[in-house]
């Protein structure tokens, strides 16, 4: 079977592949910047040494860490709108499924990060006065994100990969515009197989960014 990429032009590509290619963005941005915030409080959470908290925080990770991804997809875009009774709409489905989910991955990077940090520091906090609460904001956090960069860096990659699974509820992210281009124009074998050079390219160029931020990093310590 011969393979024809002619078809493959600026015009398809500001027609489908950009705006596809935004929303795939949008998504990890946001997904990761809620995921990361509520994946430090589930964090704390785990680590404040209480109950009442620990147990809830727990459940929470453990089990979004034990479903399939493409399930909560669905599970969110098929229930909330019967709780809320009005429809969500996709867009916004999938940036709180994936909030929510990958903020159960972001809270064990976060809390391994947070017990990397040496307990005598936070005890020299304690010594000149300070509070629990300024303990994690000023000595903790701080370095906790520093030393967790590099890997909270490639989740997001991984995040952004996983974007594609909003296929499932027909959300517009980069694969469906490449799926859309491929039947309008009859070739879905060349647009999928594009499709998958350009995630390549764009993981594998993220990737080496890590890479080379985490040889900084280790440089300054």
């Amino acid at each position: 079977m011969q393979l024809d990429f002619a078809f493959f032009n600026w015009a398809l590509i500001q027609s489908f592949i950009l705006k596809g290619l935004l929303f795939s963005v949008e998504l990890t941005i946001i997904a990761m910047l809620g995921g990361v915030a509520l994946g430090t409080v589930l964090a704390l959470m785990r680590l404040s040494g209480k109950p009442w908290l620990v147990t809830p925080s727990a459940i929470y990770v453990n089990t979004l860490r034990s479903i399939p991804l493409v399930m909560v997809i669905l599970w969110f875009f098929l229930l909330i709108p019967l709780l809320i009774g009005r429809p969500l709409g996709t867009d916004i489905s999938s940036i709180i499924t994936f909030t929510v989910f990958e903020a159960a991955y972001y809270s064990e990077i976060m809390r391994a990060g947070i017990q990397s940090v040496p307990k005598g520091q936070v005890g020299a906090g304690y010594a000149v006065g300070m509070t629990y609460a300024q303990c994690m904001k000023l000595i903790v956090l701080p370095q906790a994100f520093r030393n967790m960069l590099p890997v909270l860096l490639t989740q997001t990659i991984i995040l952004f990969q996983d974007t594609s699974l909003v296929y499932a509820i027909g959300a517009y992210d980069l694969l469906k515009g490449f799926e859309i281009a491929g039947k309008n124009y009859n070739r879905p074998i060349e647009a999928y197989l594009i499709a998958a050079i350009v995630y390549f390219i764009i993981c594998f160029s993220l990737s080496m960014l890590v890479r080379q931020l985490q040889k900084k990093i280790a440089i300054v310590r």
